[in-house]
């Protein structure tokens, strides 16, 4: 049996944020994340994702809640 030589590694993770907008000042902002992707998906929904300046590390998926129980 062979086993799996490489490298493994977590490319996104989904994070649920209260607002967007803040989410992105935070991360970007005092963080110093790279904002890498901001698409309209429609209905108030955006696909945002934020990663480390350096390159490592996961993306962070930035999801905003659907209400204050999310």
């Amino acid at each position: 049996m062979t086993g799996f030589v490489g490298h493994r590694r977590v490319a996104t993770v989904a994070l649920v944020v209260r607002k967007y907008e803040e989410a992105i000042s935070w991360y970007v902002g005092k963080l110093g994340f790279l904002l890498i992707e901001d698409v309209d998906l429609g209905g108030g929904k955006r696909w945002v994702t934020v990663a480390p300046a350096n390159g490592q590390g996961a993306r962070l998926l930035l999801a905003e809640a659907a209400d204050d129980v999310q």
